[in-house]
């Protein structure tokens, strides 16, 4: 039974997406605080199909997990042609990552940027958003710096989510040691990470998140790897529960899950961090200035709260928990709640698109560099070939005029 609800998941899994919807851009520009308002959910319901699957003499099996999205209109507060304006992430994330290229570059990018027209903020429908929308930004640099972007088609903060898989896991059957079922032997061929500073915080722990070693307790925690967080995570044990007369276990997330290495050292693999309750995952999403957090700041730093205007943090609302049947490792109910964020800063250079004094800086992206590069390759190849030549015609010509027995040296 254990194994028929593993490959074949019984349960609707659904992913509800809320966007902030950011009120005042504009003001934003002239150095005000944002304001945001929460527009959603927008339900998705989420197809699992596990595939490939291999069994193994050493008591593993490998297997690739694909997923698939399909919008449910009647669980979602609006439909996917909804407009919402949110921080364009290619120009924001693009002008951090580039804050220490020459500033000579920096005004090539802002000029681009304006070339494109594109800014700090976007207005799209929730479809485009989620799935993709045409941007000849993105087509630009595709052709220039193939492999720059996460995707070689349209850019949407979910494009490469659909129709994917999470990679090649490889977990215990459990067969030799029942303590052992579903635990993470390798995840794509690895047993570590790469993407942190510290051994510790390179661990693949826990299980795949689906399912977890029976007879738990409740001093056991619940350690998983996700590879869309990029590191594993452990949740501890808050109270018991039931679901329709089932005992349950909750775990929820600790406060020290996304803590900076100052409040909690474990951490410092993860850093270079910012306020606590914001995890730094650059390292593995293309250096681009991006933090996961729960939703609304919750477990966060309180200071947090006050750079933006419209959060409202609960744990009813926003924390993070799975329901367990202790007996069998089977979760009964899960929440997994993140939030997705943008880190932006004033950057010198990238100015003349964006009006306005906050302006001299915000945020932008790579790219007429990679044409200017381009030219200038060919540049140096020809400056190179013709210093070549007139050397080669120079040392003939001194060779020529040496007299009979002279050496050259």
């Amino acid at each position: 039974m254990s194994y028929t609800m593993w490959k074949d998941v019984p349960v609707p899994f659904y992913m509800s997406v809320y966007f902030f919807h950011v009120l005042n851009p504009k003001e934003i520009l002239n150095g005000e605080k944002p304001m945001v308002e929460q527009k959603g959910p927008y339900v998705y319901r989420k197809r699992i199909q596990k595939d490939n699957i291999t069994f193994h003499p050493n008591n593993t099996v490998s297997y690739r997990e694909y997923r698939r999205y399909y919008f449910e209109p009647s669980m979602s507060a609006g439909n996917e042609s909804d407009v919402v304006t949110i921080p364009n992430m290619l120009v924001l994330g693009a002008a951090v990552m580039m804050e220490n290229l020459p500033f000579a570059v920096r005004l090539m990018i802002s000029a681009t940027f304006k070339t494109f027209k594109e800014g700090p903020f976007l207005t799209k429908t929730v479809g485009e958003l989620m799935w993709g929308y045409d941007s000849g930004l993105v087509d630009f640099l595709n052709k220039y710096l193939p492999g720059m972007l996460p995707s070689s088609g349209k850019f949407g903060l979910f494009a490469e989510f659909n129709n994917s898989n999470t990679g090649l896991f490889t977990i215990f059957t459990g067969q030799d040691d029942i303590r052992n079922v579903h635990k993470v032997d390798s995840w794509n061929g690895l047993t570590q990470l790469n993407y942190w500073r510290t051994p510790q915080c390179n661990m693949i722990n826990g299980t795949a998140g689906q399912m977890w070693p029976p007879f738990m307790t409740k001093e056991s925690t619940l350690p998983f790897y996700s590879p869309d967080a990029c590191r594993s995570m452990e949740l501890v044990y808050q109270r018991p529960g039931k679901l329709k007369g089932i005992p349950l276990y909750r775990f929820v997330a600790p406060k020290t899950l996304f803590a900076n290495g100052t409040d909690y050292a474990p951490n410092e693999g993860f850093c270079p961090c910012r306020q606590s309750g914001l995890l730094n995952v650059s390292s593995c999403r293309h250096n681009s200035p991006v933090f996961i957090s729960h939703p609304h700041f919750f477990n966060a730093d309180p200071v947090l709260l006050d750079y933006v205007q419209g959060l409202n943090p609960t744990e009813d609302e926003h924390g993070l928990f799975i329901d367990i049947h202790p007996q069998t490792g089977v979760p009964l109910n899960v929440s997994i709640r993140l939030q997705l964020n943008l880190y932006m800063k004033r950057v010198s250079g990238i100015t003349g698109y964006i009006d306005g004094p906050i302006l001299n800086t915000f945020h932008t992206n790579l790219v007429i560099l990679p044409a200017v590069m381009e030219f200038m390759q060919y540049g140096f190849i020809t400056l190179g070939l013709a210093t070549i030549i007139i050397a080669a015609l120079v040392y003939h010509r001194a060779k020529v005029k040496l007299p009979h027995g002279a050496a050259s040296f």
